[in-house]
């Protein structure tokens, strides 16, 4: 009895230790979660000025011949996944990839993976990759999507690929993130139907040296800030997927603690009971 009560005091505090670092990193990814989420919202509005821009230029120009908005000849498809360096966050890398499987079945397709764990995802699944330079999400930069964007950029117009898609993590709330896949090229939906005063005032816009060039060279600047948006939303999803798991864990060894508490406490008392019992049946043998 002694020893199954040792061991059983053993294990609250291993429980317990287990609890405190859960407990912490819950607070970190919630105090890094604030920051993560001002990160995305500021860099909206940069991406909603240049996509602005691209539909004037499209919508005023319905002759003009862009590489980027022309439908791709090849059938091969190169999918941007930005996943998470870590795991601890629940089902936030499983439930992407999973995500991925269902969206790539049946085509042909190369990656570039943003993110530890899905580097190590698509090299066990021996999945193509097109560069593993950007593999570490934390040390993404903006400046790094300059570079990814014009890489994808010359990819397409070098016709390596005929679909371009980005693949991340939607922040929808604290208790939701959702697998979301997104076309980034071509641009074949920035054209729309413009009316008779909207064309009369756009007319009065002038492009130095034309209008292609413009649309070709903010085309690049577009998809950095669509890239760099993401992955701050992705790393927004990720620390909450990883504060509820850590939040789960909390109370499941808090609720552990109890039961193994209250076990400890019953093998006590029957110990004790026990001692008892033997003192007073020693006291009354004659």
């Amino acid at each position: 009895m002694a020893a199954n009560m040792k061991a059983v005091k053993l294990r609250i505090k291993s429980v317990q230790s287990t609890m405190q670092i859960t407990k912490a990193m819950q607070l970190v990814a919630a105090s890094k979660l604030r920051k993560a989420k001002e990160k995305a919202d500021k860099s909206k509005p940069y991406l909603e000025t240049l996509l602005g821009t691209l539909k004037d230029i499209a919508k005023e120009n319905h002759d003009f011949q862009s590489p980027y908005t022309k439908a791709g000849k090849n059938d091969k498809w190169l999918y941007v996944v930005i996943a998470g360096d870590r795991g601890l966050a629940g089902g936030y890398n499983s439930n992407l990839f999973k995500f991925m499987e269902s969206e790539t079945k049946g085509r042909e397709i190369e990656v570039l993976p943003i993110g530890k764990k899905s580097v190590e995802y698509f090299k066990h699944r021996n999945v193509p990759i097109f560069t593993e330079e950007f593999s570490e999400v934390a040390k993404v930069t903006i400046s790094d999507c300059f570079s990814v964007a014009k890489l994808l950029c010359e990819a397409y117009k070098q016709e390596k690929f005929g679909h371009i898609f980005l693949c991340y993590t939607d922040f929808v709330s604290m208790m939701s993130q959702v697998p979301k896949a997104s076309p980034i090229l071509p641009l074949s939906d920035l054209a729309g139907e413009v009316s008779d005063e909207d064309k009369k005032a756009k007319s009065l816009i002038l492009y130095e040296p034309d209008s292609e060039t413009v649309f070709n060279t903010v085309v690049p600047e577009y998809l950095a800030g669509v890239l760099y948006t993401s992955i701050n939303i992705s790393v927004a999803s990720e620390l909450a997927a990883r504060r509820t798991a850590m939040e789960a864990a909390t109370d499941n060894a808090e609720e552990m603690i109890e039961t193994l508490s209250l076990y400890y406490n019953r093998a006590r008392q029957a110990s004790i009971t026990q001692e008892i019992t033997e003192i007073v049946a020693g006291a009354e043998e004659p």
